[in-house]
């Protein structure tokens, strides 16, 4: 027992100091203000100055990102890379099932992955590693990842507090390239892009907003001898018990009209709003999908999957590249993996086109059983022989009567 405890004792020891931050940061009251166009040019201004910083640009970032479409384009980016199989193989190319089987059971692969590909969005992004005991008790590392608020890549800063200018040169520092990783686009990012398609998407939404308010529940006036005390408190008791519609009280030798103004029905506010929509889908997934229905076609629902794969799969080489340079060296110096091995997603196989090609092939030649078991999981014995009708013979209709 005393042995169980002092291991124990020691997991829970080596854990407390392998969780000391190597980039401490003081974390900040996040408030959340109206963004505009003029901020997003402040914001800009300020990470492309000759001093820069970027807290102002990924506040931006992290606000705009709630857009629910920008963010469905960007999950359906990444969940297709995500659906991918890969596999771990030595300096031989012959996989190692238990290695790759191990990366495949860890968070790690997935938390580190999220981070390379948020940087094609935010511009960069810098991670944190360190190891921590698992249920089992083994050490395996632990992901975190620095706010970006906080990291001046242009030189190679991460400031304690965002706000501030000293701060510490990571790149220096002994653990960088093996407990602190950085995925860097040498860009502002994507959503820099999108920035100004989802400020004026939320503008036209606030528009359209009040206008559905306005002619939903138009305001009411009262005239009456506002003079009279008791006649403008019975107005005002009036006004309050006909609704909740905005009111007003004038005088009755005042008079009070309406402004004309443009006649719509909110389509320049839809129209915009459908344009940023589109501009949005282009920047993400290269062509607009799944949302012109009133002149959309299967054929180009289906170009436009295609182009999204294509961005799939520049995804895909540049993960590679960053798991091979960058994140398998720092993994195998903490322990994770070992040996010459390297990082490889599994070709990928259109299902559809492979089907449509064997079953071409089938008329000629005989495709073996295990072949369509492996490729399209569907078991088969043997092929069945149907003879060509012969000419005239007597054939069966369906109400049972023959014929020639």
């Amino acid at each position: 027992m005393r042995n169980k405890r002092t291991h124990k004792l020691a997991i829970q020891s080596k854990s407390q100091d392998t969780q000391k931050r190597f980039l401490p940061y003081d974390s900040k009251a996040i408030s959340r203000t109206r963004q505009d166009i003029q901020s997003r040019n402040t914001a800009l201004r300020l990470a492309e100055s000759e001093d820069p910083k970027n807290y102002k640009l990924q506040l931006l970032f992290n606000e705009i990102s709630d857009d629910a479409l920008l963010s469905s384009q960007i999950q359906n980016r990444k969940q297709q890379l995500f659906t991918a199989s890969f596999s771990i193989k030595n300096a031989s190319g012959d996989k190692d099932d238990e290695q790759t089987r191990t990366l495949k059971n860890s968070p790690v692969f997935r938390q580190l992955t999220l981070a390379i590909l948020d940087s094609l969005y935010y511009g960069y992004s810098l991670v944190e590693l360190n190891l921590q005991p698992n249920a089992k008790g083994d050490m395996v590392p632990n992901v975190t990842n620095l706010p970006r608020t906080n990291v001046i890549p242009q030189k190679g800063l991460f400031l304690k507090d965002y706000t501030q200018d000293k701060g510490i040169s990571y790149r220096d520092m002994p653990e960088f390239g093996t407990w602190i990783l950085e995925f860097n686009s040498n860009e502002l990012g994507l959503l820099n892009k999108a920035a100004v398609h989802v400020l004026f998407k939320r503008f036209a939404e606030s528009c359209w907003s009040e206008l559905c308010e306005i002619y939903g529940i138009p305001p009411r006036v009262l005239k009456t001898n506002t003079q009279d005390g008791n006649m403008l408190r019975r107005g005002e008791q009036m006004m309050r018990d006909m609704g909740n519609a905005a009111w007003f009280i004038i005088d009755k030798t005042e008079d009070f009209n309406w402004a004309t103004g443009v006649n719509t029905n909110g389509d320049v506010y839809k129209n915009l709003i459908n344009l940023c929509n589109n501009e949005i889908s282009m920047l993400v997934s290269g062509a607009v999908i799944g949302q012109d229905t009133a002149h959309g076609s299967n054929s180009k629902e289906q170009s436009s999957q295609d182009m999204l794969w294509q961005l799939v799969q520049s995804d895909m080489e540049q993960v590679e590249q960053y798991w091979n340079d960058t994140i398998i060296p720092a993994l195998v110096n903490i322990g994770f993996l070992k040996g010459e091995v390297f990082f490889e997603f599994d070709p990928q196989e259109d299902t559809q086109q492979l089907y449509t090609r064997t079953i071409g092939f089938a008329q000629y030649y005989n495709v073996p059983p295990e072949f369509i078991k492996d490729k399209f999981g569907v078991e088969v014995l043997e092929r069945i022989m149907t003879p060509a009708p012969t000419p005239g013979a007597t054939k069966l209709n369906l109400d049972g009567d023959f014929f020639a």
